[in-house]
C-alpha cells in the first residue's frame, strides 16, 4: 500500500488509516480497501504559507497522532521553538479547533526529567483513557530514551508528569531510539529506528529498526526484534489481533521529498 508523505498512522474506529507527515499541515486519510487517500488541512484558509513538502527550518514536525473520542491530536516534536503545537480537529466531521500551545508543557516535562532542550524530541504519544504515554526519541546526543506517563487533558495542557528512562538495544552497533508506539494486548508496542546521528534535527545514515514490547505496569521491555536493516520505520499502529497473532501496520520515512510512502504490514506471534 502508499499513501501520501505518510510517517505516523493510527486506525479510527471504521478502519480508516489517519497519517500525518512531519513537513505538512495535513492529516491524510487513507481506505484500505477503496485505496482512497483524502485530506484535511491543519491551518485555516487565510494561511499563506505552503501546506506540504514544508521546509525543514519552517515544518510544524507532527510527529505522532494521538485520538481520544472524538477528538485527533496532532503532536509536534517539540525539538525546535517552531516544533512546539499541537493539531486539533474533530475526527467525525474534521473541524478545526485553535492549535494548542504546548510550549509550556514542554518545558515542564524537560525540568522534570532533566533532559536537556537539545535532547528533547517527542516521536509518539499514546492514549489510554485519562493517562497519556510521550515518548521522547533518544536521537540527541545524550541518547535519551524514556517514557512521559501523563494524567490529565490535552486541551488545556495541564497535565501530572511522572517520568522513566528506557534503555533500548543498538542495531549494527547503532544506538535505537523511539519512534513511535501504540496499545496492543495490554502492552505498549513501539517503534525504535538506529540512526547514525546525535542530533535531534539533522538526519542520519539508518541501521535499520526494530519492534518492541513493554509492560507499562513495570516500565519494562520485555522484548525486542530486529524487523528491519535498512529502513526506518517511523509509524506503528494495531491493525489486527487473535488469540495468537498480532498485526500492525508500519509507515516508512525515507527522509525524502518524495510524496508517496509505503505502508507495511508486520505480523508476529503472542
Amino acid at each position: 500500500m502508499t499513501a501520501r508523505g505518510a510517517e505516523t498512522g493510527r486506525l479510527d474506529n471504521n478502519g480508516t488509516l489517519l497519517l500525518v507527515s512531519d513537513n505538512s499541515h495535513i492529516v491524510y486519510e487513507y481506505n484500505i480497501e477503496k485505496q482512497h487517500l483524502e485530506k484535511t488541512e491543519l491551518v485555516n484558509k487565510n494561511y499563506l504559507g505552503p501546506r506540504e513538502n514544508v521546509a525543514k527550518e519552517d515544518k510544524p514536525d507532527y510527529e505522532a497522532i494521538a485520538i481520544k473520542g472524538d477528538s485527533l491530536y496532532l503532536i509536534g516534536s517539540g525539538s525546535a521553538a517552531n516544533r512546539n503545537l499541537i493539531g486539533h480537529i474533530n475526527a467525525k466531521d474534521k473541524t478545526l479547533y485553535p492549535h494548542i500551545d504546548a510550549a509550556d508543557l514542554y518545558l515542564a516535562m524537560q525540568s522534570f526529567s532533566e533532559i536537556a532542550p537539545e535532547d528533547f524530541n517527542i516521536e509518539a504519544v499514546v492514549n489510554d483513557g485519562d493517562t497519556w504515554y510521550f515518548l521522547n526519541r533518544g536521537n540527541g546526543p545524550g541518547r535519551k530514551n524514556g517514557i512521559f506517563t501523563l494524567t490529565g487533558s490535552m486541551n488545556d495542557t495541564s497535565f501530572q508528569i511522572l517520568y522513566n528512562p528506557v534503555k533500548l538495544p543498538k542495531i549494527k552497533g547503532v544506538p535505537a531510539s523511539f519512534t513511535d508506539a501504540c496499545l496492543a494486548d495490554g502492552k505498549l508496542y513501539f517503534t525504535a529506528a538506529a540512526e547514525d546521528t546525535a542530533s535531534t534535527y539533522q538526519d542520519g545514515k539508518v541501521a535499520g529498526t526494530l519492534l518492541g514490547r513493554m509492560n507499562l505496569d513495570k516500565m519494562k521491555v520485555e522484548k525486542t526484534l530486529v524487523i528491519s536493516e535498512a529502513n526506518k520505520f517511523e509509524g506503528i499502529t494495531l491493525f489486527k489481533e487473535n488469540e495468537k497473532e498480532i498485526e500492525f501496520l508500519l509507515c516508512e520515512d525515507t527522509d525524502s521529498n518524495a510524496t508517496d510512502s509505503a505502508i507495511y504490514k508486520l505480523s508476529i506471534k503472542k
